[in-house]
């Protein structure tokens, strides 16, 4: 509907389009796999309320405690990762916990009335820092020098001076931001295991594929951040959030769902090269938009949008089918044993 298409859909869910994306879909997700991971039951509060919380907002058109609800669930999450932390002390759990407290934040100042534009820097904090800190953690398997440790906490406190920048100095905030998501899609690309990975076949090659194809996103991010500095809103500031959210998130999303869903689900469902098709098509639609952002053409960016929904619609529709066939491969092997 922001896009211009006739589709019926709640007014909310257009008016509260950020918010619902990123806490409420991405914050339930994250949270279901940090209460698994986690293991105590009170941790499945963090989804459940963030889940419950984005339901109410679109049945209430965005009311104080639907949103209050959401803020709940991100401040469980908080604890979820201060709690594992205090436990474990790492480098990528600390960041890890610091991107939960930027979501905590930026649902506090949502439910209190600030502006959805105002709270983009911490809600991009959220995801930005979730990825990069599990990523750190895996690429201990690499073990990069010393100097790189030090270059992965510079892009955080440089992020994290980005954020506090924001509310005096915008474009300089931004900037800052834009600074810290280039130097750590640089960090990624070295570092990371993907590129490892490229020369195993199946699953792995999938996910290095994705995986690094998301990291030229944010890296891309964080090129349009610099040049455009926080443009509020307009073409730039949707290539920004776009390339950001679409192009580097959600690949994130993509590459790992062949391994969490299986270990959320408990279902064990094999590669299946099927899973470029949406993968491809995400990049090609958010291509487009953005294309159509940089030379003000609505036409492309509408279909760059329509793309990439369609790309989400196709990886829920082949993550299902992978599910399914899981199941029914699980009940054939019971049936076989009895």
């Amino acid at each position: 509907m922001r896009l211009g298409v006739a589709i019926p859909a709640p007014a909310s869910a257009v008016t509260w389009h950020g918010p619902l994306m990123v806490a409420g879909f991405l914050g339930t997700l994250i949270g279901v796999e940090r209460a698994v991971a986690f293991g105590a039951r009170w941790a499945w509060g963090a989804p459940l309320a963030t889940g419950f919380g984005a339901l109410a907002v679109l049945a209430s058109g965005g009311a104080a405690p639907a949103r209050a609800a959401m803020a709940a669930g991100a401040g469980v999450l908080l604890a979820i990762l201060a709690v594992a932390f205090a436990r474990r002390p790492t480098p990528w759990g600390g960041v890890e916990a610091l991107g939960a407290a930027a979501l905590a934040g930026a649902c506090a100042g949502w439910t209190a009335g600030a502006s959805v534009p105002a709270l983009v820097p911490a809600f991009a904090a959220f995801l930005v820092l979730t990825i990069g800190g599990e990523r750190l953690e895996l690429s201990r398997v690499a073990a990069p020098p010393t100097w790189a440790w030090a270059a992965f906490g510079a892009c955080v406190a440089l992020l994290a001076a980005g954020i506090a920048l924001a509310p005096f100095a915008p474009h300089g905030g931004a900037r800052a931001q834009g600074a810290a998501w280039l130097a750590l899609a640089l960090w990624l690309a070295r570092f990371d295991l993907a590129r490892r990975n490229l020369r195993r076949p199946g699953l792995p090659r999938f996910m290095a594929t994705t995986l690094l194809a998301g990291y030229a996103w944010l890296g891309a991010a964080g090129l349009l951040a610099l040049r455009f500095g926080a443009p509020g809103a307009g073409p730039a500031y949707d290539a920004i959030l776009h390339a950001l959210f679409v192009g580097f998130v959600f690949s994130m999303v993509f590459a790992h769902a062949p391994v969490i869903f299986p270990a959320v689900l408990g279902v064990r469902f094999g590669f299946q090269a099927r899973f470029y098709a949406h993968v491809a098509l995400l990049h090609v639609g958010l291509a487009a938009r953005i294309a159509g952002d940089l030379t003000f053409s609505d036409a492309w960016r509408r279909v760059g949008g329509e793309l990439n929904a369609l790309a989400v619609l196709l990886f829920l529709a082949s993550t299902a089918a992978a599910v399914a066939a899981g199941l029914r491969r699980r009940e054939g092997s019971a049936v076989g044993a009895a």
